[in-house]
């Protein structure tokens, strides 16, 4: 049975051993996730018992504009609604909020559209990165 946390606190190999399931290269750097988890506004973690295998990261601006940044899953956790979940919570929190903002990957967006998200046909995601995933 899966357990959802509303917490902020990883061990840097829960943190190593999530983000490599799922091929990211952030991965590498489970120290800085570390941190990363503590400075985010929301964290939701899916467990298997004491087993880390899901989460959804997001930071706000406090009242209009919320940006998702982080949602894996586990591979081997997949088609059990867990991804799902994690959005719905996400989406219950900043019900109030008037945008909720997240860069997907093109393999993914049938997802994302399936949890309410559109795509944006006017703007296109922009970053400056050293990660190769």
């Amino acid at each position: 049975m899966i357990e959802y946390k509303d917490i902020h606190d990883f061990t840097s190999e829960q943190l190593e051993r999530l983000f490599l399931s799922v091929e990211w290269s952030s991965g590498h750097f489970p120290d800085k996730l570390v941190t990363a988890m503590k400075n985010f506004e929301t964290v939701y973690s899916a467990w298997d018992g004491e087993k880390l295998v899901g989460m959804i990261c997001a930071m706000d601006d406090g009242i209009m504009t919320a940006y998702v940044h982080y949602l894996l899953v586990d591979p081997d956790y997949h088609g059990q609604t867990i991804g799902r979940t994690l959005v719905d919570m996400t989406k219950q929190k900043y019900k109030d909020y008037l945008r909720v903002v997240l860069v997907a990957y093109k393999n993914e967006t049938h997802f994302y559209e399936q949890c309410g998200f559109k795509i944006e046909d006017k703007s296109l995601p922009m970053c400056i990165t050293s990660l190769w995933t």
